[in-house]
């Protein structure tokens, strides 16, 4: 699926993968997330995109108020970098990574 968007110059086309790593960008730079647990599910709703994020969290983090942070920090950079609005976007941790755990 890719997103398509009309401008008075023509059509713009992002694919999911462009979506998805803009996604993964903005939820790594959240403080408590130490990665990716697997890619970024995007889909089209009447209004904009939905977005699943799935996470791997640090242990002792408060679960919710990163998975907040995550939300906005998402939304945010969509909206600015490709100028999509995100309707949902839903946070599912997948682990929880112990420091100094290989």
């Amino acid at each position: 699926m890719t997103v398509k968007i009309n401008t008075k110059d023509g059509q713009i086309e992002l694919s999911d993968d462009v979506i998805a790593t803009v996604v993964g960008g903005s939820a790594t730079e959240i403080f408590g997330v130490v990665g990716m647990a697997s890619k970024s599910v995007v889909k089209s709703t009447e209004s904009g995109i939905s977005v699943d994020v799935y996470t791997v969290m640090s242990y002792g983090v408060k679960i919710s108020e990163v998975s907040k942070n995550i939300q906005e920090r998402v939304k945010f950079n969509l909206e600015n970098q490709l100028g999509l609005s995100a309707d949902m976007v839903n946070v599912y941790v997948q682990n929880i990574k112990v420091v100094g755990e290989d």
